[in-house]
């Protein structure tokens, strides 16, 4: 427990629920008993809890912070989307897509975006050259011209023992055309095709679909957009190798009495939790489809595509601890629409792929503002460090 690194207090309600799920286990039934050995834990779930007497978890509400990000430029526009957010040692990347104009998924006008940073707060757009765009290379373009794979390109940091230095970094993207394809960099910003083919091809692929290595399960994990009885669903499929991957598995939700309702999750931003890799996090998208929150006269007034606002959504948290079932303890929003109309307009609200540490008792995520409009941003939200979720007494 000596690397728990936390509260004397919080440490005694760790101990506490360590203590209940031993003392509900009989004699001779140890396979009840959960053996944390050194793993930091979070109430995120019920999983150290056997029973509770007054009190009850509480969903904490990240705080917002400031902008880092506004999407202002040519290639940009106000379609720009799918964000993801890396911490590789001292450096900060984000990836993100660039798009002017509406059109087809996986469109040729479609690029890929790269930020940097060095503390996760102030962010700088590089002029790469490496992509021509309107007669210049001065932009942060790491891929064009290669459709349809910038609608949703997804990075990683391979965190597998022995990965080539050529495969750090990893990527799938693709569309239900083309499937997903693997790309691989040293650098994480000029990328390569690990092969032709398709990897993953049993999905619908419309949304960002994100992987990782996963330390607990030993092997890589790829949770990706499926579409089944009307509903935006997640799959899982995983890999050994990132080439081979198994059958997909639909990902089904268990809530705090029983399985939990059926909504749209647009995005399910998956990812092992950087202080304790055996749990699952997901910030996801909720999308509530024909749900109107605002007026065409209010639309007009903020100049969002006339497409894009009879729609909203908010983001929850998900948990899971591998296989085929997140838990839904938390059905309430996690991130929740702000005050003014353009905050209520279709696809807004979407947190990025990563949650980060920003200071020493900080971690930070990042969600996407102001959906289709000429003021799309992202902007920075703060939590304590390992603050999802308190363990909540009243008076």
């Amino acid at each position: 427990m000596r690397c728990l690194k936390c509260s004397a207090a919080v440490m005694g309600l760790l101990l506490a629920a360590v203590a209940l799920a031993e003392d509900a286990a009989p004699p001779g039934t140890a396979d009840q008993v959960r053996a944390l050995g050194s793993r930091r834990e979070l109430f995120v779930d019920h999983y150290l809890i056997d029973r509770m007497a007054g009190v009850r978890l509480v969903l904490q509400r990240p705080t917002p912070a400031e902008v880092v990000l506004k999407f202002d430029a040519p290639w940009e526009g106000i379609f720009c989307g799918y964000a993801t957010v890396l911490q590789d040692g001292p450096t900060y990347r984000m990836y993100y897509r660039g798009r002017p104009e509406a059109g087809k998924d996986g469109g040729p006008d479609e690029v890929t975006c790269y930020a940097k940073s060095q503390d996760g707060i102030h962010w700088t757009k590089p002029a790469l050259g490496l992509f021509e765009f309107k007669g210049s290379r001065e932009n942060n373009i790491i891929l064009a011209g290669a459709p349809p794979f910038s609608h949703n390109f997804a990075p990683m940091l391979d965190t597998r023992p022995g990965v080539p230095a050529a495969e750090r970094y990893k990527a799938l993207a693709g569309t239900g055309e083309s499937g997903l394809v693997a790309f691989a960099s040293e650098d994480g910003i000029r990328w390569k095709k690990l092969r032709e083919q398709p990897v993953i091809t049993q999905g619908a692929f419309d949304s960002q679909n994100v992987s990782f290595w996963s330390e607990s399960e030993q092997c890589y994990v790829c949770y990706f957009r499926s579409w089944t009885g009307g509903f935006r669903r997640i799959s899982r499929t995983t890999s050994p190798d990132y080439l081979a991957w198994t059958a997909p598995r639909l990902m089904e939700y268990a809530g705090p009495s029983g399985p939990a309702p059926m909504e749209h999750l647009y995005t399910n931003q998956t990812q092992p939790y950087f202080r304790a890799p055996h749990i699952y996090l997901a910030t996801a998208a909720r999308f509530m489809p024909g749900r109107q929150a605002i007026t065409a006269e209010q639309a007009a007034a903020i100049g969002v595509h006339p497409d894009y606002f009879k729609d909203i959504s908010d983001a929850v948290l998900l948990s899971s601890r591998g296989g085929d079932l997140y838990d839904r303890t938390f059905m309430e929003g996690f991130v929740r629409p702000a005050i003014g109309p353009e905050n209520w307009v279709s696809r807004t609200n979407y947190p990025a792929w990563g949650i980060v540490q920003t200071g020493p008792h900080e971690m930070s995520l990042y969600v996407q503002h102001n959906y289709g409009q000429p003021t799309g941003h992202l902007r920075r939200y703060t939590l304590r460090l390992d603050g999802l979720v308190s363990l909540h007494a009243p008076y």
